[in-house]
């Protein structure tokens, strides 16, 4: 099989990249990189030396592919499924690259700053993170709202690009900072996602390792 998924199944940007395989329909290999085992991070290193997950490695094209939303675009380019995750009209592209970026940079990041206070000690916590990243995620939030008020998916009627980006990003933050009571129009569209196919399996595959995630206490009982 020509391409290769390196991932962990509880990395939030590595599911971003399994729902648009699995949305295309693109057959694919799975290797879960674990760092604490020293062949699996060595093999990795190799292949990326940055470390950063997930990457996509083209046997076929001979390319190592990192970055999420460059994986989707070159998906999207040389093994596109039935319905492309960019839309061919240029203006609802660069919608799609919009919504992925905001969901990249204004729900993922600061969901991870928080969550990444949690794992260091007390005393090297930055008092200014929580707060910080609490209130981006609220601004980010009442914006994908107003978005949500008129359209099914991130931005329109299709799926896209964007809604890649969205679940895992939603799914996480909703943890540190909830948004199920406060923002009915997301809540609703997180639903919808909760309901692809893609989604489900990706869930599936990472419910074993939910243990793992510091927050695990404030996931849905529906989710473990």
């Amino acid at each position: 099989m020509s391409l290769t998924l390196h991932y962990h199944p509880l990395a939030s940007f590595c599911w971003k990249v399994q729902i648009a395989l699995l949305e295309s329909g693109t057959p694919f290999t799975s290797e879960i990189v674990n760092l604490g085992d020293d062949k699996s991070r060595s093999r990795f290193y190799d292949l990326w030396p940055l470390g950063k997950m997930p990457v996509l490695r083209d046997d076929k094209r001979d390319r190592t592919i990192p970055e999420t939303t460059i994986i989707i675009e070159y998906l999207d380019r040389y093994y596109p499924g039935a319905q492309k995750l960019l839309p061919a009209d240029e203006e609802q592209r660069l919608d799609a690259r919009l919504w992925d970026r905001f969901f990249d940079f204004y729900v993922q990041q600061p969901m991870q700053r928080i969550v990444a206070q949690q794992l260091r000690p007390e005393a090297e916590r930055d008092p200014r993170a929580v707060p910080e990243s609490t209130s981006t995620l609220q601004t980010a939030y009442g914006m994908l709202e107003r978005q949500l008020a008129t359209r099914t998916w991130a931005i329109g009627e299709s799926f896209s690009l964007a809604d890649c980006a969205a679940f895992p990003a939603l799914f996480y933050s909703d943890t540190v900072v909830p948004f199920s009571k406060t923002h009915p129009k997301t809540a609703a569209y997180f639903e919808r996602l909760v309901q692809r196919p893609s989604v489900a399996r990706v869930l599936d595959e990472a419910r074993p390792y939910f243990k793992m995630y510091p927050f695990k206490d404030a996931l849905p009982a529906r989710f473990l």
